[in-house]
């Protein structure tokens, strides 16, 4: 080891050189300078001639820490619990004087680094050694292999060698700098690398419940189409089957097509007596409306004279002194014979069915154009009932309400009424 002051990553600052020893005085652990001289122009120096103060950039720059374990495991033993400070100063202590480790990592050196050294190998100067230096420097790709490549470099002068030395020395300086700021990025970007991986396990579960959805809806689907496959072939089967049977009994019944004919003909037939049937069930209620008709003017040509006269005897014809008399329901038979008990009366006759035959919606403009209703309550409906009363009510209209459909009760009701001061009134 040196003995120099202000030693430093294996060497000394290189004014503390010029202050401790001779200007032509050789460093300790260095060739004199007449034997780099030498070797310059010989051959590449080997791990164990550079410098002491080199092999601490060396060895820390080119080696990793578990790789620089496995190699030092092989040629010496190592306690368990060795740091990476330990390893390295031992490291950098083995590589003083040619030793088993030292030529194993120069051995290791030179194969990893053997595209670099062929290709710095092509310089033949300083300068040119200087120029390559800071090309790598300013890249900061290959810094470890043009570090070993110009430190074992024939052409390597005390200058530039000094100059590489503070070179390296700061850039592990930066690099240390720059390790604590990749760390704390390091450690954000594991704390990101966390959040995405949960919610990458999050989506793949979501993606599996999904897939597993999926998958038993295909399966339902596929159980859906085979059943229904089962289906149509049953159902191709069976139509194939009636199809054959059908062609078989056309071939048994030649005169088929004849009796389809006359199917069909019976079946109009059947249609146009059911028409009929209706026609004829339509035409005996009209004929049973009317045979009731003719029933009451028979009854009512039946009655006794004196029925009528009864009536106009009794002053009937001067009493309502044209006035206008609604009949609501009553027996359609019986209607002239109404109109013949007003018209005597001196007035004016109307008629309603009640809604048998004639619109509901027409009693209130007849009993709006009569001043007398007269309303057969047996023989209308009740909606008919409740509009004419409700009307009547509503306008005031004199009205009576007679449960007899007979002339008589009819008359009856006419009688009721009178004329005084033209207006008519019910007694």
């Amino acid at each position: 080891m040196s003995g120099f002051p202000f030693h430093v990553a294996g060497g000394i600052i290189g004014a503390a050189r010029t202050a401790f020893a001779a200007p032509q005085a050789a460093w300790p652990g260095e060739p004199s300078p007449a034997a780099a001289q030498r070797a310059a122009g010989s051959r590449r120096r080997r791990l164990w001639e550079l410098p002491h103060k080199f092999h601490c950039p060396v060895i820390g720059v080119c080696f990793a820490c578990d790789e620089l374990r496995g190699l030092m495991a092989k040629v010496m033993h190592l306690a368990r619990d060795a740091d990476d400070y330990y390893l390295h100063t031992s490291a950098v202590g083995a590589c003083e004087q040619r030793s088993p480790l030292a030529e194993l990592l120069h051995k290791a050196l030179e194969k990893r680094y053997r595209l670099t050294v062929a290709r710095f190998a092509a310089l033949r100067d300083a300068a040119a050694l200087r120029a390559a230096w800071r090309r790598a420097c300013g890249e900061g790709v290959e810094v470890a292999a043009a570090l070993w490549a110009c430190c074992t470099h024939p052409a390597l002068d005390p200058a530039l060698e000094q100059e590489i030395f503070a070179d390296i020395h700061m850039l592990q300086h930066q690099l240390g700098s720059g390790t604590r700021a990749d760390l704390r990025a390091m450690q954000a970007l594991r704390d990101e690398n966390a959040g995405l991986r949960r919610q990458l396990a999050a989506a793949q579960a979501a993606l599996e419940e999904a897939r597993a959805g999926r998958d038993a809806a295909a399966q339902g689907a596929a159980r859906e189409v085979a059943a229904l496959r089962a289906e149509l072939a049953a159902a191709a089967s069976g139509s194939a089957r009636l199809a054959g049977e059908v062609a078989d009994l056309r071939r048994a019944q030649r005169d088929l097509p004849a009796r389809e004919a006359l199917a069909q003909r019976l079946n109009d037939v059947e249609a146009q007596a059911a028409a009929l049937r209706r026609q004829a069930e339509a035409l005996a209620q009209d004929a049973a409306r009317w045979r009731e008709r003719a029933a009451a003017a028979e009854a009512a040509l039946a009655a006794p004279p004196e029925a009528v006269a009864g009536i106009c005897d009794r002053g009937v014809p001067v009493q309502l002194s044209g006035k206008c008399v609604l009949c609501v329901g009553g027996r359609l038979g019986a209607v002239d014979s109404y109109r013949e008990v007003v018209e005597q009366s001196g007035g004016r006759f109307l008629h309603h069915d009640g809604g048998v035959e004639e619109n509901l919606h027409r009693i209130d403009s007849a009993v709006a154009a009569a001043d007398l209703v007269v309303c057969q309550v047996g023989c209308i409906s009740h909606s008919a009932y409740w509009r004419v009363k409700e009307h009547c009510k509503r306008t005031g209209k004199p009205c009576l309400f007679v449960k007899n459909p007979g002339v008589s009760s009819f008359g009856r009701a006419v009688e009721a009424a009178c004329v005084r001061d033209g207006e008519l009134s019910v007694s």
